[in-house]
């Protein structure tokens, strides 16, 4: 049950004089975000929770708006989480809160996520945080008619920030050429994934938990993420009834996956009976058990309009997979075209189509990308880098300062 904002700066201030003591406590930071729940950015949080080695660093967690369950998979004892239940528009009361939460917390560093918690950093400065870092994990909020006013807001928090972490060289250079960022003030980094917990299936495709909807010989189509417009699961909708339609058999021998829940589950859904395949497809919601299920996928799908750094992508990689993705955002940063995977337009069903049926003609393709993209992952993006690299940006700063 998420505690009331008032109970827990209480119980975080009042363990805070207990532990009080001679001995130097590591540097705390709070991380500022506008949601704890199922997502790229928040699975890329938990990841470095994680993973800092004990000792190093302390941690919390400030939900502009709420918490969800996915906090539960923090594995340490000693996070501390806050929500302060933020109304739609300005909430001014809300920014009173931040800067008397930060104020008890006294944090070292304070890093915000995102356009939804730059606004944070007003009140980290008002609270006497000395350093400030901002990530960019993509720029979903952008993509409509208010992107000028978006950049805008940019602008002004920029004097605010001492660091940027960019998590795409794609975001980087909007950075520097769009809001001004200059390089000093940018480190790249990209999202890690944990090779012990994704691995590819030895030795052949597990079995979906899904009595006698594919066999062995299917080839099964997967993706895994919220379905809502931006990321476009109604695009592989599509582009899978259009492969049924060129492919002999394909009834037979084809299968599509959506992991995943969301406002867009509906048209997913309609797109699929409309065309009579939905026995054909599995559409199970949100679900905890990802690495077992990517490992009963044979090809990898991210239909997005817009990304950042996918930790989908970098997951399916490490399992083994060859991965089919939108030419977005920094999905070419991440899929070698014909090595790894193949890259398609964005909202074009037909060309995706048209690549996913070179998977079902070939299936040696399957196996040769995914071993390559298994390979990639384990010398470039590692969670133990990106940890690594996130660290040493706050161990700058704190020396800088």
């Amino acid at each position: 049950m998420t505690k009331s904002f008032s109970v827990n700066v209480e119980e975080t201030s009042g363990a805070m004089e207990a532990q009080h003591t001679s001995v130097v406590r590591p540097p705390l930071v709070v991380h500022i975000i506008f949601r704890l729940d199922v997502g790229g950015l928040e699975n890329g949080l938990v990841n470095l929770i994680n993973r800092t080695p004990p000792g190093r660093y302390r941690h919390a967690v400030i939900c502009l708006t709420e918490y969800t369950h996915f906090k539960q998979r923090i594995l340490s004892d000693d996070v501390s989480f806050f929500a302060l239940h933020k109304r739609e528009g300005i909430d001014y009361k809300m920014y009173l809160d931040l800067w008397k939460l930060l104020r008890k917390l006294r944090p070292d560093i304070v890093h915000t996520r995102n356009l939804a918690a730059m606004e944070g950093l007003a009140p980290a400065l008002l609270a006497g945080v000395h350093c400030r870092v901002h990530g960019e994990h993509g720029r979903e909020m952008d993509l409509n008619s208010s992107e000028w006013k978006y950049a805008l807001l940019r602008r002004l928090f920029r004097p605010l920030v001492h660091k940027y972490i960019p998590l795409s060289r794609d975001l980087e250079t909007w950075l520097r050429d769009s809001i001004g960022v200059p390089d000093k003030k940018i480190a790249q980094i990209y999202n890690g994934v944990s090779l012990d917990t994704f691995f590819p299936a030895v030795p052949s495709r597990e079995n979906l938990p899904l009595e006698n909807f594919a066999t062995t010989d299917c080839l099964v189509i997967g993706t895994v993420g919220r379905l809502a417009a931006i990321k476009d699961q109604a695009n592989l909708a599509r582009a899978f009834v259009k492969l049924l339609d060129v492919v002999p058999d394909g009834r037979k021998t084809l299968r599509l996956v959506i992991v995943g829940d969301g406002p867009l589950k509906k048209e997913v859904s309609d797109i699929l009976e409309k065309a009579n395949v939905a026995d054909l497809a599995w559409l199970p919601g949100s679900l905890d058990n990802i690495p077992q299920l990517m490992r009963c996928f044979d090809v990898f799908v991210l239909p997005s309009k817009s990304e950042g750094i996918s930790n989908t992508i970098l997951e399916a990689m490490a399992t083994g997979l060859p991965v089919v993705a939108t030419r977005v955002g920094g999905n070419p940063e991440l899929v070698e075209e014909g090595v790894t995977g193949e890259l398609v337009p964005a909202e074009n069903p037909e060309a995706l189509a048209t690549v996913l049926q070179r998977y079902v003609d070939d299936r040696s393709k399957q196996h040769q990308q995914g071993r390559a993209g298994r390979a990639r992952v384990e010398q470039q993006f590692s969670i133990e880098n990106m940890v690594n690299e996130y660290l040493t940006v706050y161990s700058d700063l704190l020396g800088a300062r």
